[in-house]
C-alpha cells in the first residue's frame, strides 16, 4: 500500500528534534522557524512536556468519555485561570476542525438558526462544515457546498451590517479568526470585531472566535482577541494547545446548556492528550511565553523591517508575516535549503509566515535574522 499523495513535501526526513532545533535522517541540524503550522509552542521535547507524558504513558493512556477523567478536569481549570474565561466550559477533541465543527453545531443548536457568516481570507478547516466556512474553493467539494454559509469581506463594516440588516434572522453564528493565518497573517481591526459582536448580540447570533492558530500565547496575548476586549461566545483552539500532540477545544459561554449526546468524541481529552496539554500550560506559566512572544516579536520585527524586499510586516507577538515584494518561495527555499531554516507561507503568494516557539531565545532569532539577510540581499 502507498501512501494518498495530498501533500507537497520537501525532501527533508526529520528524526529528532529538541528545543527550536531538527536533525534529519543524514544528521543534518535545522532551525525550526515555523513549528509545524504554529504546532510547536514549547518546543520540541521540552523536558517537562517529555517527563510528564512519559509519567502519564506508564499509567494509562486513554479510555472513552464514558467514565471520569480527573486530567480533564485539571486541564479545564488551568485553562481557564491561565486565559482569563474560569466562567467558561470545555469541550475537548482532537483537532482544530474539529473544535470547529462543534462549535458550529453548537451554536445552531442553541438558536435554532442555520445560517453562518465568514469571512474572505478565512480557513477553519477542511471537514464538512469548517471547510465550507473556508475561503479556498479548491478545498471545498459539491458535498460541502450550500448557500447557508456566507462569505463576507474582511474588515468591511459596511457590507457586514448589510447581510445582518437583509439575513440577520436566520444567521447562526459568525467565525472569525483572531488573526488569519493562512490568510497572510492578517489582523482584524477593533471596530470590525467589535461591530460583529454589536450586530451577534442584536440579531440573537452566536460569536464564535477561531484562536486554533492565534491562541496559546501566540500572539503576546493569551487568545488574540484579548487585545480588544471582545468576549466570545464561544472559543476553539488547538494546534498550539499540545505542542505536537493531537488535542483540540471549544471554550463555551456558561449561557449554552449542555445535555447527555449533544456533542461528543471517542479520543477527544484522552489522558495522554491532557497530559501533554496540562504541560504546555505549565510551561506557558512558569516561563512567561507570553511576555517573550512580545518581546521576541518586538525584536524580530526591528530587525528585519528594513530589510531589502520586505514591503511591510503584519504581527502581533510571534504570529508574524513578512509580506515582500515578490512571491516568498524562493526566499523560502532558500532558507531551507542553504540555511536550515523552516519558515511557512500563505493564501498570500508574498507573505513569508514566521511562526517559531513562543521559547524562542536571541541566540536562535539571530540565525534566522542573518540568514533572511543574506537571501534578502542575493535577490
Amino acid at each position: 500500500m502507498n501512501l494518498f499523495n495530498v501533500y507537497p513535501l520537501f525532501n527533508i526526513n526529520p528524526v529528532k528534534a529538541q528545543g527550536s532545533f531538527l536533525w534529519d535522517d543524514k544528521g543534518e541540524k535545522y532551525l525550526d522557524f515555523y513549528g509545524g503550522h504554529a504546532v510547536i509552542s514549547i518546543g520540541h521535547n521540552h523536558p517537562h512536556y517529555q517527563a510528564q507524558l512519559k509519567e502519564q504513558l506508564e499509567k494509562i493512556s486513554f479510555y472513552s468519555n464514558s467514565v471520569q477523567n480527573e486530567l480533564q478536569i485539571e486541564l479545564a481549570e488551568k485553562l481557564g485561570k491561565l486565559s482569563g474565561y474560569e466562567d467558561y466550559n470545555l469541550f475537548l477533541c482532537n483537532s482544530g476542525a474539529e473544535a470547529n465543527e462543534n462549535a458550529l453545531k453548537l451554536a445552531s443548536f442553541h438558536n435554532g438558526k442555520s445560517k453562518v457568516l465568514y469571512f474572505s481570507g478565512s480557513f477553519h478547516g477542511r471537514t464538512s462544515a469548517a471547510v465550507s466556512v473556508t475561503d479556498n474553493p479548491k478545498i471545498v467539494a459539491p458535498v460541502n457546498f450550500s448557500e447557508r454559509f456566507i462569505k463576507s469581506e474582511w474588515n468591511d463594516i459596511k457590507q457586514l451590517e448589510e447581510i445582518f440588516e437583509a439575513q440577520g434572522s436566520e444567521i447562526s453564528s459568525v467565525i472569525i479568526e483572531g488573526i488569519q493565518g493562512v490568510g497572510g497573517i492578517m489582523i482584524p481591526t477593533a471596530e470590525f470585531l467589535s461591530k460583529i459582536k454589536e450586530l451577534c448580540e442584536k440579531y440573537d447570533a452566536a460569536l464564535i472566535l477561531d484562536e486554533v492558530q492565534s491562541g496559546y500565547g501566540r500572539s503576546g496575548y493569551f487568545f488574540a482577541h484579548q487585545e480588544f476586549g471582545i468576549e466570545p461566545d464561544m472559543i476553539t483552539t488547538a494546534k498550539g494547545m499540545g505542542n505536537g500532540f493531537p488535542i483540540g477545544g471549544v471554550l463555551i459561554h456558561p449561557k449554552f446548556e449542555a445535555s447527555n449526546g449533544l456533542l461528543g468524541t471517542t479520543f477527544g481529552g484522552n489522558h495522554l492528550a491532557c497530559a501533554a496539554a496540562i504541560a504546555v500550560l505549565d510551561v506557558m506559566k512558569e516561563e512567561n511565553l507570553m511576555a517573550n512572544a512580545q518581546q521576541m516579536g518586538d525584536y524580530i520585527e526591528n530587525e528585519i523591517k528594513d530589510f531589502p524586499h520586505i514591503k511591510s510586516i503584519r504581527r502581533k507577538g510571534l504570529m508574524i508575516g513578512a509580506e515582500l515584494d515578490q512571491d516568498c518561495s524562493e526566499v523560502r527555499k532558500s532558507l531551507l535549503y542553504d540555511h536550515h531554516i523552516f519558515t511557512g507561507n500563505s493564501n498570500d503568494k508574498s507573505v513569508l509566515r514566521i511562526l517559531p516557539a513562543l521559547n524562542i531565545g536571541k541566540e536562535e532569532t539571530d540565525l534566522f535574522v542573518v540568514a533572511l539577510k543574506v537571501v534578502l540581499d542575493k535577490i
